[in-house]
């Protein structure tokens, strides 16, 4: 028996009514299909690689450029 069940705690009197029977547990262990296509070629992800490295290194420099400053 829960708790909020028991007689001298009780639900709020807006709670709505329990379900006959309890709702399924959610499939945690299915698992999905394969993907049929790859998501990144290699060329496509050698460019993103490249732009986030180009990118580090923008921000980096503007980092060092700023504390000098100061």
């Amino acid at each position: 028996m829960p708790v909020a069940d028991l007689p001298l705690i009780g639900l709020p009197e807006n709670t709505p009514p329990r379900p006959e029977t309890p709702a399924p547990y959610l499939p945690v262990h299915d698992i999905p299909a394969p993907r049929t296509s790859t998501v990144l070629t290699p060329e496509e992800q050698d460019k993103i690689e490249k732009e986030l490295a180009a990118a580090r290194d923008r921000q980096a420099a503007k980092q060092t450029n700023q504390q000098t400053t100061q």
